[in-house]
Formats: structure tokens, C-alpha cells, sequence
């Protein structure tokens, strides 16, 4: 058994493997395509995933789910089939997963259930665990889950003998990444990342549709976005000429008796709000990082959307670096993540015949701050503290005392957030435990102790201040995330769908 890396992207996701030789290569999904439409279509009850999916969104949109990556973690979100079946997004994701692993192993003549799988880096905890959820439904054994951005970098050094200073902008589907990255003596230092895990290409494919639909409109048209077969038809209309713009100066967009000629700067146009969005999050991150304008030696383009030229121009303004294609920017992710899970088997004690790599040794860094939720000693209210600053690197621990608010108070509401900001509005709590409490004639001081483990994931502990004395351990009760028995139940469910 070989473990692979999968890049569960929005739009399109990919599968890699390191080969005998120490080269990281994508394995070709049942189609022969390098990339597999993350589209799962529902055949009554029988689910199709990839570029049959994708051909069925135009003619049966209310049968198909696209774009899942976007509600991962959010657990009120289903996606329910014309038989009346509801999945989560772990499921619809699951699904995916599977006819990933599956395509591998038939690639590579071999079972390929141990994996990798990327993330956006400035997805929260609730998603990350979301995304290895999935990964268990599929009844995959899933080694780590690993930032799209670092496993980009990686695939950028692996193997070249040089230090670089890198920012990697990662404009896929449904995200946007930013990160910087030193690459030095075998070592990826993660120097700082910022993101939006709801800007990426839909969100220009949006746009364009509003302003071809205001077109038709004024030439006496319908409204192209009132019903589902008109607008899945102009989502894949507006996105086949956002691709043709990409190297043609116009294009048109052809629905029915209507055609609307499109050229690049009107494009460029309607869509500068967005690219100013993805300027201001890179400029987040090169201050944050502390590198200097010359200091940048590399800026690495990934994700489809990069291919758009004002998005390479922006960065060389920004930057004053050109931009690097020396990686295909949708296999890149999906080739550092395999890097990733060879260097986690090899680090097991598995090493295949004839093969000699010295894994690249990562240090990450966190996205988001992680705090507790207290009430303010100055106006009493409860405000967000911060434990542990975004972009700290990881692993990494932040403690911090804190005193009961009553007499004989017999237990702690402990709410620990992810975000930066000390209003509860803005802020994600990640989950809610309470904490028993020996009775005290007054109030007492308490320890709290949050961490992220080299993942990103969250551990949590509280201790008795004055004494030490270790009050609880845990695992944090969140409502985002399923239990074990939940993951087994829905894996079964996805046996009985597959047979797999």
C-alpha cells in the first residue's frame, strides 16, 4: 500500500504519488484527465462524481452539488436529492475522496487508502476536522491534513539545492491563500499566511454573470438568474469565456438568441473589487512575514484562477517580483501534498526499495489566533482574549490566568474562539465545555492552557492556579464536528451507495 496526496479543491481536485524514483507525479483519474471536477450528481440515488457529474449540472442542476468545499464544517448545511435524501457536506466531500483514492489505486495497480489531504491554510479548526471527517467516511486512514499553500511550496523545493524566499498566492475555485515561505537547507519555514475561504473563481464567474444577465435584460431578455437550468447554463457559459480571456483579448457568452461579447478589460472592469480583495490579503502577509521588497526572491502563481493575466501583473506590481510558472498551479498542491505523505511514511519506518530522499523538514505557522471568551475586569462584559497570536509558529502553547467570577462557584463555561478581534461578533467560537470546580468561600485563580498541534488542530486543559492541580483535559464538545459513531454511520451509509 502507497500513501497518496489529494488536493480536495472547490472546482477541480487532484491525487499525487512520489514514484520509486523520489518524484512526486499526478496519477491520472478513469477519464486519463490530470483533474477531477469536484461535482458529485445524484442518479436517483446512485452517486456519479467528476466530469460526468459536471456534464449532467447544465440539464439536471437540482440533482448536483458543486462548490461543497465551501460549506465543509458548517453543520446546518445539507444538500438533499430529489428523493428526498439529505447529505452533509462531509458526505458529499466523502464521495469525492473516494473516487480519488479509487482512481489511484487503479493508476498504481494497488490499494492507495493512506493519505494526505490539503486545505486552505485559513481554514478554521471546525473545517480542518471537518475535512479528515470526510476522509474516515471514505474509509480512508488519513495521515494529515496539510495547507495548500505549504504543500505548494514544497512541491516548488523539493529536490532543488537553493533557499528561496517565497510567497505562494493560491486563488483556487472557492478560496484564496497568501503565504510566506522560506525554503533553506531542507527546511519550509511558513514565515506568515492570511486567506479568504470565500473568494476564489466563483465569486468571478458571479460577477460576470450579473453583468452578462443585465445585458440580456436590457436587449429585452429574460432574467437569466431566475431558475435553475437558465443559471447553471450561464454559470457554464460565463466560466468557459472567464477561461477564453485568459489568453483572448474578448469572447462571447451565447445563451439562446442572445450573444454578449465580453472583452478583457470590461472583465477586468467588473471584477477589480475582487482582485483588490486578493492585493490587500498579499500585502497582509508580506508585512506580517517581514521580508522586505528585494528580500522576495520567488512569487509562485496556484489554483486556476491565477491564470487570469491582471492576477500575475497585480503581484508583480505588488511585489516587484515576476511571477513563477515553473509548477502547474493545479497540480502543485496535490504534488507537496504527496511529498508530505511520503516523508510521513518514510518517518513510520517504510521506506521502498531503492529509494533515498531526505524529507523537507516544515515548520507552519498558525492562521488563525486562538483565545477564550472572559468577562472584562474594567465594564464587566464578556470580551474575546487572545491565548495564542495568528502566525505563530507551530506547535505551539498559550497560557493564561484568569479568576472565577463568584463565591463557591462549582464549575467554568469554557468557549474557546478562533479571530483576532476582543468583539464576540467577530469571532468563531470553536466549541463550548464546562469544568468542575472544587467549591471556594472565594473566587480563584485558574490556568488556561491552549495549543495547536503541528496539524492545527486545538487541545485544550485547565489547571488550578495556585496549586497545579490539573482540572480536565479535553476534547473540545463541538457542534460543527461529527463523533466517532457518526463518521462509522455515515461511512456505512457511503458502502451501501459505492460498494466501496
Amino acid at each position: 500500500m502507497v500513501a497518496v496526496g489529494i488536493d480536495l479543491g472547490t472546482t477541480f481536485s487532484a491525487v499525487a504519488v512520489v514514484d520509486l524514483a523520489g518524484r512526486p507525479v499526478i496519477l491520472p483519474n478513469a477519464d486519463g484527465d490530470q483533474t477531477t471536477p469536484s461535482v458529485v450528481y445524484f442518479d436517483g440515488e446512485r452517486p456519479v462524481v467528476g466530469l460526468a457529474a459536471r456534464r449532467a449540472a447544465t440539464i439536471a442542476p437540482q440533482e448536483c452539488i458543486e462548490f461543497v468545499k465551501r460549506h465543509i464544517g458548517d453543520p446546518a448545511w445539507r444538500f438533499e436529492t430529489a428523493d428526498g435524501t439529505a447529505y452533509t457536506a462531509e458526505q458529499i466531500s466523502a464521495l469525492i475522496l473516494r473516487r480519488l483514492a479509487d482512481d489511484a489505486a487503479a493508476a498504481l495497480g494497488q490499494p492507495c487508502n493512506e493519505v494526505v489531504i490539503t486545505v486552505p491554510a485559513y481554514f478554521d479548526e471546525a473545517r480542518r476536522r471537518a475535512t479528515a471527517d470526510a476522509g474516515r467516511i471514505a474509509g480512508l486512514d488519513v495521515l494529515r491534513v496539510f495547507n495548500e499553500p505549504t504543500a505548494a511550496a514544497l512541491a516548488f523545493g523539493y529536490g532543488a539545492d537553493r533557499d528561496e524566499s517565497l510567497l505562494v498566492y493560491d486563488l483556487g475555485g472557492g478560496t484564496l491563500d497568501v503565504t510566506a515561505v522560506r525554503l533553506a537547507g531542507g527546511t519550509c519555514e511558513v514565515l506568515a499566511t492570511a486567506g479568504d475561504r470565500n473568494l476564489g473563481g466563483f465569486d468571478f464567474d458571479n460577477a460576470l454573470m450579473v453583468y452578462v444577465n443585465n445585458c440580456v435584460a436590457a436587449a429585452g431578455g429574460p432574467n437569466l438568474l431566475d431558475g435553475d437550468l437558465l443559471e447553471a447554463e450561464l454559470r457554464d457559459k460565463c466560466e468557459q469565456v472567464k477561461r477564453r480571456l485568459s489568453t483572448l483579448p474578448e469572447a462571447v457568452v451565447g445563451i439562446g438568441q442572445y450573444q454578449v461579447e465580453v472583452v478583457r478589460p470590461t472583465f477586468e472592469s467588473i471584477t477589480r473589487t475582487l482582485l483588490r480583495r486578493t492585493e490587500e490579503v498579499a500585502m497582509e502577509v508580506l508585512a506580517e512575514s517581514g521580508l522586505r521588497r528585494g528580500e522576495l526572491t520567488s512569487v509562485l502563481l496556484v489554483g486556476g484562477s491565477t491564470r487570469m493575466p491582471m492576477v500575475p501583473a497585480m503581484l508583480e506590481r505588488v511585489t516587484g517580483v515576476r511571477a513563477d510558472r515553473s509548477v502547474h498551479p493545479d497540480e502543485a498542491v496535490a504534488l507537496g501534498a504527496a511529498v508530505e505523505a511520503d516523508a510521513i511514511v518514510r518517518r513510520r519506518g517504510r521506506v521502498a526499495p531503492g529509494t533515498v530522499r531526505r524529507p523537507i523538514e516544515i515548520h507552519d505557522v498558525t492562521s488563525q489566533s486562538l483565545g477564550v471568551v472572559a468577562r472584562s475586569t474594567e465594564t464587566g462584559e464578556q470580551i474575546n482574549t487572545i491565548l495564542i497570536e495568528r502566525n505563530s509558529p507551530i506547535p505551539c502553547e498559550g497560557r493564561r490566568s484568569y479568576q472565577t467570577v463568584a463565591e463557591n462557584q462549582r464549575e467554568i463555561l469554557l468557549v474557546v474562539t478562533e479571530g483576532d478581534d476582543e468583539d464576540l461578533q467577530y469571532v468563531t467560537v470553536v466549541g463550548v465545555a464546562r469544568i468542575a470546580l472544587s467549591p471556594h468561600r472565594e473566587s480563584v485563580p485558574v490556568e488556561i492552557v491552549l495549543a495547536y498541534d503541528e496539524e492545527g488542530m486545538i487541545h485544550v486543559s485547565v489547571d488550578e492556579a495556585e496549586t497545579g492541580r490539573r482540572l480536565g483535559e479535553l476534547e473540545i464538545d463541538r457542534q460543527a464536528n461529527l463523533d466517532a459513531q457518526e463518521v462509522e454511520r455515515m461511512r456505512a451509509a457511503l458502502r451501501s451507495l459505492t460498494g466501496r
